[in-house]
């Protein structure tokens, strides 16, 4: 699987964020995208997963299913944590896999793997911003899907998160993902960078 973009161009705002941008990403691989605030490392990551439209440019994806856009195939996870903040850990976990489709994980493993079980059963607008950002995480989980767009993932998580979300991210390329990530920081496993916009 390759996912790839040429000659990109990006208008927010009627402003240029920019123009001729190239990227690829192959199966088991890493791509960091780095750059300065405003340079157009979200709105890359929003052009991929077909919540924005290029000015001009192509995004392709070769060896995913044919049946599915790609859209379809990827998660994408946002500045935002997106949950409903009264339902549960849990019943958050469940609305995605439901809403999502596919074939969904045990809501109960994935929420073991980013270590929220002691959480399980509170309302999502009890939890920290680093637990929300844990249940964000655990949403990747809970229907597989090949591409992941991170946006500054690692945002509110402390050091041992950080450490869990790196083994996630290390099993998810070792299973024929690929990560795209937008990111001011490490990411914490092997990755190429994509400089958008000169020095970061």
């Amino acid at each position: 699987m390759r996912l790839s973009g040429r000659n990109l161009r990006c208008l927010r705002g009627g402003r240029e964020v920019f123009a001729g941008l190239d990227f690829d990403a192959a199966a088991g691989e890493a791509v960091a995208v780095v750059g300065p605030n405003g340079a157009g490392k979200t709105s890359l990551l929003r052009l991929i997963a077909d919540l924005l439209v290029p000015a001009a440019g192509i995004i392709t994806l070769e060896g995913g299913d044919s049946e599915m856009t790609l859209a379809e195939q990827a998660h994408y996870l946002g500045h935002r944590d997106a949950m409903k903040p009264a339902l549960t850990v849990t019943e958050n976990l469940t609305f995605w896999a439901e809403f999502l489709g596919g074939t969904p994980a045990d809501p109960a493993a994935c929420i073991a793997a980013v270590g929220l079980s002691h959480a399980a059963g509170l309302p999502a607008g009890f939890l920290s911003a680093g637990q929300r950002r844990r249940l964000s995480i655990a949403r990747l989980l809970t229907v597989r899907r090949p591409i992941w767009l991170l946006d500054e993932p690692t945002a509110a998580l402390d050091l041992a998160s950080q450490r869990v979300f790196a083994g996630l991210m290390t099993d998810h390329l070792a299973t024929g993902g690929l990560i795209i990530a937008a990111t001011h920081g490490p990411l914490g496993i092997p990755a190429r960078e994509l400089r958008i916009g000169g020095e970061a």
